[in-house]
């Protein structure tokens, strides 16, 4: 009987174990800088940022240091309208 116990033991380890580093990928974010696409009105006008570029900014916050050390994405990450429609939407520039 005990060896059943532990058996039936180490599967419920094994099976949480694997339901937590699953629900950890799910939750992973695909760094994309196209995502942040319906910014673009916002950022190169003085119209405020829509409730979807907001959405995808918390969504990629945690890609911006990246998107800052790129040369080809920094300018445009740290322009003063990228800053305005981060601020207008409550995610800060981070510094890297």
């Amino acid at each position: 009987m005990k060896k059943f116990s532990y058996s039936a033991l180490s599967l419920v380890v094994v099976v949480v174990v694997v339901m937590a580093f699953e629900v950890r990928l799910s939750n992973a974010v695909t760094c994309s800088p196209l995502a942040l696409s319906p910014c673009l009105p916002a950022i190169n006008s003085s119209s405020p940022p829509s409730n979807d570029c907001c959405v995808k900014l918390r969504e990629q916050k945690p890609c911006l240091c990246g998107y800052l050390k790129n040369p080809s994405l920094k300018q445009y990450v740290s322009s003063p309208g990228a800053r305005r429609v981060a601020n207008s939407c409550g995610v800060p520039i981070p510094t890297c």
